[in-house]
């Protein structure tokens, strides 16, 4: 099956099993950024966003990126490592693991919601999985962040 789509704003033609998965697309294709880690959509490692709106890739069939765009953190890696450093200056960073699909959904939460609540950030977030924390110093930093940025 022949999919095209645009994936960090390039334009690209690929044949596809009709079965596959957006994440074993995106992974065959060299992108690591895009964690596989749970396969059931429950960890939120294989964040990307399709039009502008964070979808777990795992669950995605690639077949349906069909004429869509499709961002990685290779395409946000400006306001990735940004964000990223902000977490690191904060202590909010551990392993890094989850840390793609974490700053994935805040750079979607960051332009759908530019000054959420603590509640909003929380709910949004509520799919991403950390393995080595109680999340509280990522939401500190979070509420922190999103202050910077005139929220709360």
């Amino acid at each position: 099956m022949q999919i095209e789509l645009y994936i960090n704003e390039k334009k690209v033609q690929a044949e596809i099993r009709p079965n596959m998965m957006l994440l074993e697309f995106l992974r065959s294709r060299g992108i690591r950024s895009v964690k596989q880690g749970c396969d059931t959509g429950s960890c939120g490692l294989c964040t990307v966003w399709v039009d502008e709106k964070p979808v777990l890739s795992c669950g995605m069939p690639a077949a349906r990126v069909q004429g869509r765009h499709v961002t990685t953190l290779e395409g946000v890696q400006e306001e990735a490592e940004e964000f990223s450093r902000f977490l690191a200056q904060e202590g909010a960073d551990q392993c890094g693991y989850c840390s793609p699909g974490l700053i994935m959904n805040v750079l979607a939460l960051k332009r759908e919601l530019p000054h959420p609540t603590a509640e909003q950030v929380k709910e949004y977030l509520a799919g991403n999985l950390c393995r080595c924390t109680g999340y509280q110093s990522q939401y500190r930093a979070l509420e922190k962040y999103f202050e910077l940025e005139g929220g709360n």
